[in-house]
């Protein structure tokens, strides 16, 4: 067994990894946020709802390898460490970003242009399949007593600084550029800047150090040979609550988060740059909440800031888009997204944590990958394309509404059947035999 190593502080660990996850999903992210634009430049038709059809359909895309990724980045994170599948995720996504960043479009080589954005959008999904669980598997391993569900909660901290950055960069090229400027080139900067920070999040992570908690357990390539099969088998029950729980969190993350600059402006006609303002005020507000949230359920225990915050964002969700659709307007948008973010902060606190300790340590990435990217790629990167055929297809803006309150009913189901696992049961665990 190797021997715990006296790591850096856990703050720069803490800060180290959140920023690098922060910079992945940015150059993830802002593709959902430029989708309008993407579409005209990409993906040119006589029929602007064909054209986001297949911009959104190429956005679900990158979900389709996001299992694969997390399955296959999982097990190496559970064999050669946390670090190391955080560097090689990080080297990933910069590849992908800079495919999209310098992509010829549809008017100068055809056909080749959107089958180089499909093939980047695969790559980006591959590398973040595995960047959630490799996280989140890191930081909760990384905190100290009775602080795992506010270190868990950084991971999502990161993303949304993330969601932030995204729509800082929209409303920032849509509110300098015009429209023919942005088509032509405008759209690019938000891609070449992620390009451009992508190695300081590699710098970063380079100085990371492995937990000790997954040191301790003697980890590695020798232990749990099948960490993939370990989870099917003795994890079962844990796998089917975990992916009902994150089904609320990525159907709201996409929809309500991501998709809503675009559906604010096709389906209600408002600003595209004021409505990016209204998402970053509405964001940064979620973002303060997350590591609250966290702390909390240190103390009152993950299932129950869970569950209320879910049953919460159930009963408000659809009167809030009543309100809004009814008389569009870029107040009640505000309102609108205010609260329901704010919701989100609570639930989204909690929720790595609650992930990562319904697995032992020896297959805690393989677990959360599974469930979780499972759960992403069917509620989650499918969510504006479905939100958009729901709004075409019915000829009501409510569709999203719908759409989450359905995957909302789902996560409350699921986490009712929650079970609390203390930390301290989980270090008590005994670690497999080590294979002569």
């Amino acid at each position: 067994m190797r021997a715990p190593h006296q790591g850096s502080p856990k703050s720069r660990q803490v800060v180290a990894a959140v920023i690098g996850n922060a910079l992945e999903w940015y150059d993830f992210i802002v593709y959902g946020f430029l989708s309008g634009i993407i579409a005209r430049v990409f993906f040119p038709s006589n029929d602007e709802y064909t054209s986001m059809l297949m911009t959104l359909a190429t956005f679900g895309v990158g979900f389709f390898m996001r299992p694969i990724g997390g399955i296959l980045l999982g097990l190496y994170a559970d064999r050669r460490g946390r670090k190391a599948a955080m560097q090689l995720i990080i080297r990933l996504m910069t590849i992908a970003i800079a495919l999209i960043a310098f992509a010829p479009d549809y008017a100068a080589i055809g056909l080749a242009a959107p089958l180089l954005i499909v093939a980047a959008r695969m790559l980006q999904g591959f590398a973040t399949g595995g960047e959630y669980a490799s996280a989140t598997s890191f930081l909760v391993e990384s905190a100290p007593a009775g602080k795992r569900g506010l270190y868990g909660a950084w991971q999502l901290f990161g993303q949304c600084l993330a969601v932030f950055a995204g729509a800082g960069m929209g409303a920032l090229v849509t509110s300098l550029f015009t429209p023919e400027a942005l088509d032509s080139w405008g759209w690019r900067i938000p891609f070449v800047v992620g390009l451009l920070i992508g190695p300081v999040g590699l710098w970063m992570r380079r100085h990371l150090q492995e937990t000790d908690e997954f040191l301790a357990t003697g980890a590695g390539p020798d232990v749990v040979r099948e960490p993939l099969l370990s989870v099917v088998r003795l994890h079962r029950r844990a796998v089917l609550v975990s992916m009902g729980m994150t089904v609320f969190g990525t159907a709201s993350f996409y929809v309500i988060l991501v998709h809503m600059p675009t559906f604010a402006n096709k389906e209600l006609g408002l600003p595209l740059d004021r409505v990016f303002l209204i998402q970053m005020a509405a964001v940064l507000v979620m973002t303060l909440i997350i590591p609250l949230a966290g702390a909390l359920s240190d103390r009152v225990g993950r299932r129950a800031v869970l569950f209320v915050s879910t049953l919460m964002f159930f009963l408000v969700v659809y009167p809030l888009f009543t309100w809004v659709t009814s008389a569009p307007s870029l107040n009640r948008l505000l309102v609108m997204q205010l609260l329901l973010c704010a919701n989100l902060g609570l639930c989204f606190g909690p929720a790595p944590t609650a992930l990562a300790e319904q697995f032992p340590t020896q297959v805690r990435s393989t677990g959360i990958s599974v469930d979780y990217n499972i759960a992403v790629m069917l509620f989650g990167g499918f969510g504006p394309f479905i939100v958009t055929w729901l709004v075409r297809e019915s000829g009501s803006p409510m569709a999203p509404a719908w759409y989450v309150l359905f995957a909302t009913l789902l996560s409350l189901i699921a986490t009712a059947c929650l079970r609390e696992n203390e930390p301290r049961r989980l270090a008590q665990e005994v670690r497999p035999e080590i294979p002569a």
